[in-house]
């Protein structure tokens, strides 16, 4: 078996921080960050949660999809800030959609959705699901030092999902690496309040080296899209779009050239949502399919890289 993305939809919440207003609380300016990582804006949650958005999002990919809460057979859910260690994000979209069905989450930071994908093939494969929701969602907002302009000029909040149905073609391979450290990117978690334990607590904050996360993200899909093209035979010329992860623009500057895909098949929405983690690609994905932009027939390569450190690409028919 095989599958194909028959609905996508995506949620941002309405509250949009521009360069300027991040000028106001830290010290930078519209021009530092625009020249450094092509962002000019993004979304930050006000009142929504991960679930919100994540449940927000999924009800759109399947209104897209045609499809109802009871064909639904497995829910993945990537992110790396869910509202509660348990139940988990992809329990409580079960719960609010109305399905019944297994449901879990995996966590694979901004190279999350690629993980999620690749999970959902497994039990398609194995015939022990016809329709998956894939839903991605992260408040990286809550993550994050607001005072450390390295990092909090980057990152935005949203969701978005697909849904995969059974078929005979549609999915052509993938690659999945993971290089696992946490001195490149790293997210502590609170230690809690236990009386007994002695060790020093790390600030709940994300940390990246930002010159050693740039050289893993320009090589990895140098070397991901490469592996892929063997894999699968395919050539540059091959691929109609590409929906890279939304981390940095000169992240992509850099690394499209190496992979010998021409320019203007690389889609960049970077500048209005800022790096949204594992939601990026599908939310450039929903984006695109709601624009009218995506042909049936079509070969899209999503390459993403990131915390873990983690990396992928897959090539799948539209």
């Amino acid at each position: 078996m095989n599958f194909r993305i028959i609905g996508t939809g995506s949620y941002v919440p309405d509250n949009i921080v521009t360069n300027d207003d991040l000028a106001k609380i830290v010290e930078t300016s519209d021009e530092w960050i625009s020249k450094r990582v092509g962002i000019k804006q993004r979304h930050i949650s006000v009142n929504d949660t991960t679930l919100d958005m994540g449940h927000k999002a999924a009800v759109k990919a399947m209104e897209d999809a045609g499809v109802t809460a009871d064909e639904i057979d497995l829910i993945v859910a990537a992110t790396i800030s869910a509202d509660a260690a348990s139940p988990s994000l992809a329990c409580m979209i079960e719960n609010r959609i109305g399905a019944d069905c297994m449901s879990f989450d995996v966590s694979a930071a901004c190279a999350g959705f690629l993980f999620a994908l690749e999970t959902a093939i497994g039990y398609i494969e194995r015939k022990r699901a016809k329709k998956v929701l894939v839903v991605c969602s992260d408040r990286m907002s809550k993550l994050l030092d607001w005072t450390d302009r390295s990092t909090c000029v980057i990152f935005g909040d949203g969701a978005a999902g697909v849904v995969l149905e059974a078929c005979e073609d549609g999915f052509y391979d993938s690659v999945i690496h993971t290089k696992g450290g946490d001195d490149v990117i790293n997210i502590p978690m609170h230690d809690g309040i236990s009386p007994f334990y002695k060790v020093e607590e790390k600030k709940p904050f994300l940390f990246m080296n930002g010159q050693a996360t740039f050289k893993f993200a320009v090589n990895s899909i140098t070397h991901d899209v490469k592996e892929l093209f063997d894999k699968t035979g395919l050539a540059a010329e091959d691929i109609a779009v590409v929906i890279p992860h939304q981390a940095n623009k000169r992240i992509i500057d850099f690394a499209q050239p190496k992979t010998g895909i021409d320019r203007e098949k690389w889609y960049i929405n970077i500048e209005e949502f800022g790096n949204v983690s594992g939601a990026s690609i599908p939310i450039a994905l929903d984006e695109m399919n709601k624009k009218g932009l995506l042909t049936r027939g079509q070969k899209i390569l999503f390459t993403a890289f990131g915390g873990g450190l983690s990396s992928g690409a897959v090539i799948v028919e539209w």
